[in-house]
């Protein structure tokens, strides 16, 4: 059996840091890594949704792990979504990531052509090759890519050895449920829904990577330790509350990642800078709604 215990745990994805022009700013990928080090999370889910990649060239997206890397010193867990829109531009970043010393990799299905799923394996399995020495996570949110995990599509997976499990992001938690039964203690399933992180661990996760894990770390590591320890009403309350921050930071007309970024800003002195277009950008409306999620966290917080 493999000792996945590096992967399981509170693992923030990473966001976006960009400077004045826009352009991708070492410093504050720096300055994101190391405020992860000092809040204790398991590990950090680079270059991913939460980290715009889909926005961002190869070179921006090997600046940032490389940056990631320097700074997480060996302290972090690090998974590298690696996944381009071709086969060749994925495989350069996978090879990337593994000469960085990553723990692992991770890819979306290829998005827009709706493939057959002997295309999307070979997909998987091109990335994975070129990496042959790294772990390999298959991430499935299919309300985004518009393409399901498949429970044949999971086993034609399991037969690569480097696959170790799934991030599963599709809402219904009991899809958590059923990869894990498929799948049995040699593989790691990551709860993706930041709404529902204490149910999928419940049924069945061992792990969670979220893209608001890294505006509340606190909440999520309290959460993840109350359900270890089978306190579910308490955890249940912690839920609760990081569910309204989320739900709050969701009104504002900017993209809820720059919400997130000058959230950071009021609450931990981080400039990240702002979203990446087409994201929407921040607008003085929307100044209200930071103001009071960034509240509503420092409230959460105190309660624990």
């Amino acid at each position: 059996m493999r000792n996945l215990d590096k992967y399981k745990g509170v693992i923030p994805a990473f966001y976006a840091c960009y400077d004045k022009e826009g352009n991708i700013s070492p410093e504050g990928v720096k300055a994101l890594t190391k405020y992860f080090v000092e809040k204790g999370v398991k590990g950090v889910y680079v270059n991913g949704s939460s980290g715009e990649c889909i926005y961002q060239s190869v070179e921006d997206r090997k600046i940032v792990l490389e940056n990631v890397m320097e700074a997480a010193e060996g302290k972090l867990t690090v998974i590298a979504h690696v996944a381009c829109n071709n086969t060749k531009d994925s495989q350069e970043l996978a090879a990337h990531a593994q000469k960085a010393g990553v723990d692992a990799i991770a890819c979306i299905p290829p998005i827009y052509f709706h493939l057959p799923e002997y295309a999307i394996a070979q997909y998987w399995n091109d990335i994975s090759d070129a990496a042959p020495d790294t772990d390999f996570i298959i991430y499935n949110i299919p309300q985004l890519a518009g393409v399901s995990l498949t429970q044949s599509l999971f086993a034609e997976m399991r037969k690569n050895p480097r696959v170790i499990g799934v991030k599963n992001s599709s809402m219904p938690v009991q899809d958590i449920q059923i990869f894990k039964q498929a799948a049995g203690e040699d593989y790691i399933i990551f709860n993706g829904p930041d709404e529902q992180f204490i149910s999928g661990r419940v049924i069945g996760a061992e792990g969670g990577i979220g893209g608001t894990y890294g505006v509340m770390p606190e909440l999520f590591l309290k959460m993840d330790e109350l359900v270890k320890a089978g306190r579910l009403e308490e955890a249940r309350a912690i839920q609760y509350d990081a569910d309204e921050i989320i739900y709050k930071m969701c009104t504002a007309h900017g993209n809820m990642y720059g919400v997130i970024k000058e959230i950071l800003r009021i609450n931990e002195n981080l400039d990240l800078g702002g979203v990446r277009k087409p994201l929407a950008s921040l607008i003085p409306e929307d100044m209200p709604i930071v103001e009071e999620a960034a509240k509503m966290i420092r409230d959460a917080k105190a309660k624990l």
